[in-house]
This record gives C-alpha cells, sequence and structure tokens, in this order.
C-alpha cells in the first residue's frame, strides 16, 4: 500500500522545475528524498501515536523506495507498508475505524515539499 493522493500543485511546480532545466535536477532529488524519509518518519510515528502497534511488523514494514536519480528528469518515491494488512488499519474494517498514517504523514510533510519546489522553480528563473 502506498499514498496515491491528488498532488496537482506539487505537479504544477514540477512543470517549472523542467522548464529552468538541469541545472536544479540534484537539489530536486534531494529535496524528493528528503521528504520521502521525512514521511516514512512521520507515518512510523504516526502508527505509534496511533496505538497501531501489535507486532511491530507494520512498524517495521513501512520503507520508502526511489527510483531515478533526478538526473534524466523522472525520479520517484513510493512509501508504504509491505504487510498485506496495512491498507486495513490505514483505511478501517467494517469493524475497526481507520487509522491513516500514511495520509496523515503525506498531508503534513507536503506544503514543506511544495515551499521547496517553488524555490528551487523561482531560483532557477
Amino acid at each position: 500500500m502506498g499514498a496515491n493522493l491528488d498532488i496537482t500543485q506539487a505537479v504544477a511546480h514540477g512543470s517549472r522545475l523542467a522548464q529552468a532545466g538541469v541545472r536544479i535536477g540534484a537539489p530536486a532529488s534531494a529535496v524528493l528524498r528528503r521528504t520521502a524519509f521525512a514521511i516514512e518518519a512521520d507515518a512510523k510515528a504516526l502508527i505509534v501515536a496511533m496505538d497501531a502497534v501489535d507486532t511491530g511488523d507494520m512498524l517495521n514494514s513501512v520503507t520508502t523506495e526511489i527510483t531515478g536519480d533526478g538526473r534524466s528528469g523522472s525520479m520517484s518515491a513510493e512509501v508504504g507498508p509491505t504487510v498485506d494488512y496495512g491498507i486495513y488499519v490505514h483505511e478501517g474494517t467494517s469493524v475497526m475505524a481507520g487509522r491513516p498514517y500514511l495520509a496523515n504523514a503525506f498531508d503534513r510533510q507536503v506544503p514543506g515539499f511544495q515551499a521547496a519546489l517553488a524555490q528551487l522553480a523561482a531560483a532557477g528563473t
């Protein structure tokens, strides 16, 4: 399970970054990496805070996978648990309320990501 959320503003900033050229590839790459690992850390902290730890398997399964390095203009990060039941804890079931640790972590980190991309885009123009 990974976060699949609307990031329209981030895409708009990314478009401006692409127009600015390769000179900001490394800084943009660093911003994405930093944000992805911040989301991972925040999600793990929220799992604990939301009392969603039983054996620790889900907590330990939350990882970040980064593909690409920004030099080719293509880079992505996926953050989420690898255990099958992560989605049920996150979204809830008919007998258990959801504990949206990943969505909340994403929502808390995206404003900083957008601000950092906006700064890079402004500096690149």
